[in-house]
C-alpha cells in the first residue's frame, strides 16, 4: 500500500482525458447501442495511456533524461519512491489489462476472434501496446529519434477516433479523417508544448521537433495545429452535422485562444500549465462534438 500513491503519481493521470477524447468522439460519433463494446473500449484506451507513461517514465529514467534540473514535473524514479523493478511490474500488468480488455472489446463488438475485422482489430491493439513500450524503451526508441509527433499523431487521432468509430459501427467513412486528424493536431500540439518546456534537458538525450526547429519556430508549429485540427473539424460539421448541436463545442474556442496566447508569452517551466488547458479543452470539444448526435 505505501507504494500505491507514487505507482498513481507515475499513471500521470492528466493524461488520460486527452487519451480518451478521440475514442469518445469516435464512439458518440458511431451512435453505438452496445454499452458493452462503449465500456470496453473507453477501459482499453486508458490502459493503454496508462502503460504508455509508466513505459515512458522508466525509459526516461535510464536514458537520464530525468536528471537533475529537469523542467517537468518530477516523477516516482526521480524522487526515489519507487524503483525501476516497480515500474517493470506495473508495465507488465498494464500490458496484460490492455491485452485482457481489447481481446473483450473485439469479442463483444463482432461475437468472434476469428473474422478478418476482428483480427485485424487484435493486430492493431497489439501494435499499439508495442508502440506504448517502444516510445522511450528498448535499444532504439522512437520517441528519442523525433518520431514522438507522427505517433501521436497516428494512434491518439487517426487511429483513436476512426478505431472507436469502427469498433462501434463495423464501417468507416472517408469523412472521419478530419474530426480524427484534428484530435490528432490537438494531441500533437500538446506533446510540442511539454518538448517545449523541456528543451533545455532534452538536448542531451533525444531529438523532439522544438530541438530541430527552434522555440520560435516551434510556437509557429503550435499555432499551425491548433488552427489546422479547428479547420479540419469545421469542414466535418459543415459537411456531416446530424444536428446543429454538434456546433456547441465551439465554446471552448476561447480555452484554444487562451492556450495559444500563453505558449507565446511564457518560457520554460511557465509553459507546463498550458498543457492540461489543451488537454482538457479537447476533451470537453469532443464530448460537446459528439454527444448532441449521439441516441441513449
Amino acid at each position: 500500500m505505501k507504494k500505491f500513491k507514487p505507482i498513481v503519481h507515475s499513471m500521470r493521470l492528466r493524461t488520460l482525458p486527452l487519451s480518451l477524447a478521440g475514442v469518445l468522439l469516435g464512439l458518440l460519433l458511431a451512435n453505438t447501442s452496445s454499452w458493452p463494446v462503449f465500456l470496453l473500449t473507453l477501459l482499453t484506451t486508458v490502459c493503454l495511456q496508462i502503460l504508455s507513461n509508466v513505459s515512458n517514465e522508466l525509459g526516461d529514467h535510464l536514458s537520464g533524461t530525468d536528471q537533475e534540473g529537469r523542467t517537468g514535473p518530477a516523477y516516482s524514479l526521480q524522487q526515489g519512491t519507487l524503483t525501476e523493478r516497480d515500474l517493470r511490474r506495473t508495465i507488465v500488468v498494464m500490458a496484460v489489462l490492455c491485452a485482457v480488455f481489447g481481446t473483450l472489446m473485439v469479442w463483444c463488438s463482432f461475437g468472434t476472434l476469428l473474422s478478418a475485422p476482428a483480427l485485424s482489430l487484435l493486430a492493431l491493439g497489439a501494435a499499439a501496446i508495442a508502440a506504448a513500450i517502444r516510445y522511450t524503451l528498448g535499444k532504439n526508441p522512437y520517441g528519442y529519434r523525433g518520431w514522438g509527433d507522427l505517433y501521436v499523431f497516428l494512434f491518439f487521432g487517426l487511429v483513436s477516433v476512426m478505431g472507436g468509430y469502427y469498433v462501434a459501427a463495423h464501417t468507416l467513412s472517408p469523412w472521419l479523417l478530419l474530426p480524427a486528424s484534428a484530435v490528432g493536431c490537438f494531441s500533437v500540439g500538446v506533446l510540442n508544448v511539454n518538448n517545449i518546456r523541456d528543451m533545455a534537458t532534452d538536448a542531451g538525450t533525444r531529438v523532439t521537433t522544438p530541438l530541430r526547429i527552434g522555440e520560435r519556430n516551434a510556437k509557429i508549429y503550435q499555432t499551425a495545429l491548433i488552427v489546422a485540427g479547428w479547420l479540419m473539424l469545421a469542414v466535418y460539421l459543415i459537411a456531416q452535422a446530424r444536428t446543429p448541436w454538434q456546433w456547441i463545442g465551439v465554446v471552448t474556442l476561447p480555452l484554444y485562444v487562451r492556450h495559444l496566447s500563453g505558449v507565446w508569452r511564457l518560457r520554460g517551466q511557465q509553459l507546463d500549465r498550458m498543457l492540461p488547458l489543451l488537454v482538457m479543452s479537447t476533451f470537453v470539444l469532443a464530448l460537446l462534438t459528439g454527444l448532441p448526435g449521439f441516441s441513449f
